[in-house]
């Protein structure tokens, strides 16, 4: 899980006891994921956009041309929206993206609910997954500086799980922590632009005389 100045890795199954421990009660932040089920519980939600058209790409090259036709137009429409958002950052409609892409909107709903019930299954899936979380993927419409992905947890998790290909894992519970929590401070502190070795090493001469551990470095103030 990765925040502007922290992230946070866990090791463990992808359940929603996890993801209710790792975000806990204080948590009032706006959580961006792919569409796995369990982050339904957080009403203050987006949904990442490039998962969505990685799917409907994955429609467009069925050789169900059928299928394929569906997916080609979703992926179009979803493309219309994408590039409105990103110009609405620079330069915003007077009337809205909701009301000037209101066509488009309505066609893509119209897709969803037409093959709700498609005998395809790939098709029903997608098509169920926009309709579930149908608010929640075109928040950004409404509100065009909301960010459309989340690549941020990606870039943070890439090199983590190559070296955990490389050590083949950890083999213990307490193996797995360590890993998790190592990984943590120092994806935190290169966000925060501090140096992990040396926070690590006031960490274990502080461990070595018995004395508290130093605190994360702080969150450095805005330019």
């Amino acid at each position: 899980m990765v925040t502007t100045h922290t992230v946070r890795f866990l090791i463990g199954p992808r359940t929603a006891e996890i993801l209710e421990n790792a975000l806990q009660d204080g948590y009032h932040g706006m959580l961006i994921s792919d569409g796995y089920v369990v982050y339904r519980a957080w009403k203050n939600r987006l949904r990442c956009w490039p998962h969505l058209m990685r799917k409907l790409r994955g429609l467009a090259e069925s050789t169900d041309r059928r299928v394929a036709g569906v997916g080609k137009e979703m992926e179009g429409l979803m493309q219309t929206l994408m590039d409105a958002i990103y110009a609405a950052r620079i330069d915003p409609p007077p009337e809205g993206l909701p009301v000037r892409y209101a066509v488009d909107i309505a066609r893509l709903r119209h897709l969803c609910e037409a093959h709700w019930m498609d005998a395809h299954p790939a098709l029903r899936s997608v098509v169920r997954e926009f309709l579930y979380d149908w608010e929640v993927i075109l928040r950004p419409v409404a509100e065009p500086p909301l960010p459309l992905s989340n690549n941020a947890a990606e870039q943070a998790l890439r090199h983590w799980v190559i070296a955990r290909h490389i050590s083949h894992g950890t083999r213990s519970e307490a193996g797995s922590r360590a890993f998790a929590l190592l990984a943590s401070v120092i994806e935190t502190c290169r966000r925060r632009g501090a140096s992990s070795w040396r926070y690590l090493g006031t960490v274990i001469a502080a461990a070595r005389k018995g004395l508290p551990l130093p605190p994360l470095p702080a969150i450095p103030a805005a330019a």
